[in-house]
């Protein structure tokens, strides 16, 4: 893949996951609610876990970018991490952080 497409795939998916991490947290509804009733704390409770579950996914993400970056900074960018095979220029445009071939990738499974 042309390094300037894959610098400008990796700046696109470094951009949609900082302004998903940005968007996390209670949204405001500004209706009045009663801090005590059990179902605003259930609810409060389940938002909470459900947003440290999707930033941990988004850290996790992110972190993959920057390993992206790396290897596009090395010269490796499209190869393989485990084997040096080339992928293919198709995955990279759906998944620019694909560290592995599709067939790789469903022998880990």
């Amino acid at each position: 893949m042309d390094p300037d497409r894959a610098r400008e795939l990796l700046r696109a998916e470094r951009e949609r996951i900082e302004r998903a991490l940005r968007q996390l947290g209670h949204q405001d509804d500004s209706e009045p609610a009663d801090e005590f009733d059990p179902a605003n704390l259930a609810s409060d409770l389940y938002q909470d876990e459900f947003d440290s579950g999707l930033a941990d996914d988004l850290r996790e993400q992110l972190a993959a970018v920057e390993r992206a970056e790396a290897r596009l900074a090395a010269g490796t960018y499209g190869l393989s991490v485990l084997s040096g095979e080339p992928i293919p220029d198709g995955r990279l445009e759906v998944v620019p952080t694909a560290e592995l071939t599709v067939e790789e990738e469903r022998a880990r499974r």
